[in-house]
């Protein structure tokens, strides 16, 4: 995916000599991202379908910098305090803070299906649910009234995952929707944690969500590069690296 973000072809050849695996295992995972309609398969590699600017679906992400992500979400629950109101964001690494959550006492209210999901078995959680749209195949509600649902609550923590995070261009986000629940989100809340893999540094997405300043403290893994690191830390946000 990497590959395909910064180039319009790929070759089986040249992904199999890369990360050391067989071209069989290459052909495999070019194959199942043609069904999920990432690429069209060629001879020897793959051309990409995604437009540049497009999020990749959630079924990818959620197979990429899977152990940083799991540890990510971890961190993130360490600096919740049972008894919290929390508002968690869509997407992949935030889903691995509502797995991380289960077994705490807290009221949460999930923007999207897949903690909803997670988060409904677990006895101590107040689950409360926003209304609104459901995003295809992101699954996460978006719309005015998932924004006056959020308006309407007061939360002392927001947990958001964003699509790219810079001191230049700040929290940003694919969908022009999701940009408007992440900034309700985080009017909301009396802190805002951001989780994403390092990564997300090296993007910048169409919507601007917030500066770097509207941030309290960023959750990430030992990859993040050293100027962004520098840059948020100067800006007052806490950096904090797991694993």
């Amino acid at each position: 995916m990497n590959a395909l973000r910064n180039q319009d072809s790929v070759s089986v050849a040249e992904l199999a000599a890369e990360h050391a695996v067989s071209e069989m295992t290459i052909r495999r995972d070019l194959d199942e991202l043609a069904q999920q309609g990432v690429v069209r398969r060629v001879r020897g590699g793959a051309l990409s379908l995604l437009l540049r600017g497009e999020e990749p679906p959630f079924e990818v992400r959620e197979r990429e910098a899977v152990e940083a992500k799991r540890q990510i979400g971890a961190e993130v629950a360490e600096l919740i305090a049972d008894g919290e109101a929390v508002v968690l964001d869509g997407g992949t690494t935030v889903l691995e803070v509502a797995r991380a959550l289960l077994d705490r006492r807290l009221t949460v209210l999930p923007l999207a299906l897949q903690p909803v999901t997670m988060l409904a078995a677990a006895p101590r959680v107040r689950l409360v649910l926003p209304g609104g749209e459901v995003r295809q195949g992101e699954h996460n509600f978006m719309g005015p009234l998932t924004e006056s649902s959020i308006k309407a609550l007061r939360f002392d923590t927001a947990v958001i995952g964003c699509c790219g995070l810079s001191a230049e261009h700040g929290l940003t986000a694919h969908d022009l929707p999701e940009v408007a629940v992440k900034q309700a989100a985080i009017a909301a809340a009396r802190r805002v944690i951001v989780a994403c893999d390092s990564g997300k540094f090296s993007r910048t997405a169409f919507g601007a969500v917030c500066p770097i300043s509207r941030l309290d403290v960023v959750v990430t893994d030992p990859g993040i590069p050293r100027e962004q690191r520098d840059a948020l830390t100067a800006a007052g946000v806490t950096v904090r690296e797991a694993g």
